[in-house]
């Protein structure tokens, strides 16, 4: 069979994104027929690295799929269908998103609950550490035993997390219960797009995800205020046991609408069991899980718990490289099925795909994170208030996740959602910067919304860019891989602005005291106290309170230099990917 015959025909869910030749007469059936018994030269192609692109120019490729892989043939699933199983699916999305704002909001009057205020922030820490060390695994997982039952899974943890730290009777029992929860939540998001990616053409898979992104990004702005006033009225703990039947709920919903989607492999009898438990990974994961742990884990300690010379980050720094080493070395040599295939680390697509997410996570993180800090610092405002501040770039991330589902359904193109992302975040983080100088006005207020909306267009973007540059059999396990790009961002976003804060504003503030006459132990007296608790600011006299302001003021300035120098880098990778148009 000649190769211009087998482009023409739909074999896979790679072919079938690609538009029909109107010319041929050659049905799929008697081209399986006649692909049984012939063997083209052309089978032995390259692998493809662009699938569903078509030919526009020299950057602008073409690759044809290889369709003696073992993937199996996709159904074509209706609109009306997709879009049940989508509603289905964001029942336990809504939920897991107001989780994590939730506990932001309200883990200081967790941890007071039981005199442990000093760990509080464990409680958000836990949960994002426990999520990228179990991110990986759910990919492989659902090609194991199949995307339904794995999700049920992960939402069966999530459930069961959230009725521990509802009922916990100490600080360490709801830390477990974050724990848990996180690895039930790291499966969550990945495997509802892996669900969509699954049911649905590369071409319309972005306006699908904008909804998912959409009602994240309404759960996260939600969550924290309901936790507030859960926790004013009945208690914090109904917040948490509340999730419960919820994540019940939407166990019944994801069970009665989502189809079986497996691989196919290894079901249908008693050994069927034991050989799928074979096919995966443990040995792979734990190096991969505990490796992570290390080297994120003294992001979070240095500075606060630990002073950054002491020689414990060095050491968990060190024990983290090592553990990833022999996780290379296991996957390279020794697993039979990796659980993450680091041949997929040699496609430039997929870490230019990485990149991006994890540098437009950090960026926004770390711009969600001293933006209230800016508002309480200077204006005195309270949590509440300071919060709401966040609402535009909310806004401006829900606007950017729609409008990028439209505009790549439309037109096939997303090399230029992922560039204007990159170019608008850096407007937006250089803004802050230039302007935020600690009198900003209504309409200043406003220069976040570029960077929410540049956060929500790459994120549709770089989903779909990621699937246009893989082999459907690595789909699930490259999409966990992007998801596990987000707890990596997040944890390096908030480090960064952290240490960067911590860094500047003792110094800055240390000068001009020194310029007020103020110096030595008075000076570090009252340093001490502006790191340590901003109502320090209702009790120094003015011209001690107008310092602290500025230094604060210049140490967001550089907190805001991290997110831009992530939206340089952002805007880099997308600039150097390769672009092309995706075929109905």
């Amino acid at each position: 069979m000649s190769l211009s015959t087998r482009s023409k025909v739909p074999f896979d869910e790679t072919t079938r994104l690609l538009q029909p030749d109107t010319s041929s007469s050659v049905s799929s059936d008697d081209d399986s027929s006649q692909s049984s018994s012939s063997s083209s030269p052309h089978d032995s192609l390259s692998p493809p690295r662009l699938y569903g692109t078509t030919a526009k120019s020299d950057e602008e490729e073409q690759y044809e799929p290889d369709t003696t892989t073992s993937t199996p043939v996709q159904a074509e699933y209706s609109n009306g269908f997709i879009a049940r199983v989508v509603v289905a699916l964001l029942v336990g999305v809504f939920t897991a998103s107001a989780d994590g704002s939730l506990v932001i909001a309200t883990h200081p009057i967790i941890a007071s609950a039981f005199n442990d205020l000093e760990n509080s922030t464990w409680l958000f820490i836990s949960f994002l550490l426990a999520g990228a060390a179990t991110q990986a695994l759910y990919g492989k997982l659902s090609d194991i035993y199949g995307r339904k039952s794995v999700l049920l899974v992960s939402y069966a943890l999530f459930a069961m997390g959230s009725a521990l730290i509802g009922v916990g009777q100490s600080m360490w029992q709801v830390i477990v219960g974050r724990v848990i929860s996180g690895s039930g939540g790291a499966g969550m998001m990945a495997l509802a797009a892996v669900i969509i990616s699954d049911l649905a053409p590369l071409r319309d898979i972005a306006s699908w995800q904008s909804y998912l992104n959409v009602v994240a990004t309404v759960g996260r702005s939600l969550g924290g205020p309901v936790g507030g006033f859960l926790a004013d009225t009945i208690g914090w703990r109904w917040s948490f046991l509340g999730q419960a039947p919820i994540f019940l709920l939407a166990m019944i919903l994801c069970g009665i609408v989502l189809p079986n989607l497996t691989t196919g492999q290894s079901r249908g009898n008693a050994d069927a069991t034991k050989s799928r438990l074979a096919r995966i990974d443990f040995l792979g994961a734990a190096f991969l899980g505990s490796g992570l742990l290390a080297l994120l884990l003294p992001l979070r300690l240095a500075g606060q718990r630990v002073p950054w010379t002491s020689p414990v980050i060095p050491l968990l720094f060190a024990l983290g490289i090592v553990l990833l080493g022999l996780f290379t070395v296991t996957e390279m040599r020794w697993a039979k099925e990796p659980i993450f295939p680091l041949r997929l680390l040699n496609n430039r697509e997929v870490v230019f795909s990485y990149l991006i997410m994890a540098c437009q996570i950090a960026a926004q993180v770390g711009m969600m994170v001293s933006v209230p800090l800016y508002f309480q610092v200077t204006e005195r405002t309270s949590s509440t208030v300071a919060g709401a501040h966040l609402m535009p770039a909310v806004i401006g991330n829900t606007v950017g996740a729609l409008l990028t589902g439209a505009w790549i359904g439309r037109t096939g193109y997303f090399k230029t959602p992922l560039v204007f992302a990159g170019v608008i975040s850096f407007i937006s983080y250089g803004l802050l910067i230039l302007r935020w100088k600690g009198d900003t006005n209504w309409a200043e207020s406003l220069y976040i919304i570029p960077g929410g909306f540049g956060t929500g267009v790459s994120l549709n973007a770089v989903f779909v860019a990621l699937q246009a540059a893989i082999d459907p059999k690595d789909k699930a396990t490259a999409i966990s891989g992007l998801y596990l790009s987000i707890p990596i961002g997040s944890i390096l976003g908030m480090a960064a602005c952290n240490a960067v804060m911590q860094a500047v504003t003792p110094v800055d503030l240390a000068s001009r005291l020194r310029d007020l006459g103020i110096d030595g132990i008075e000076a570090e007296q009252i340093i001490k106290q502006a790191i340590s608790r901003l109502d320090y600011l209702d009790e120094a006299p003015q011209v001690v309170r107008a310092a602290i302001q500025a230094a604060y003021v210049r140490g967001l300035e550089y907190s805001h230099g991290v997110s831009l120098l992530c939206a340089v880098v952002a805007t880099a990778a997308a600039a150097c990917a390769k672009n092309g148009q995706l075929r109905r």
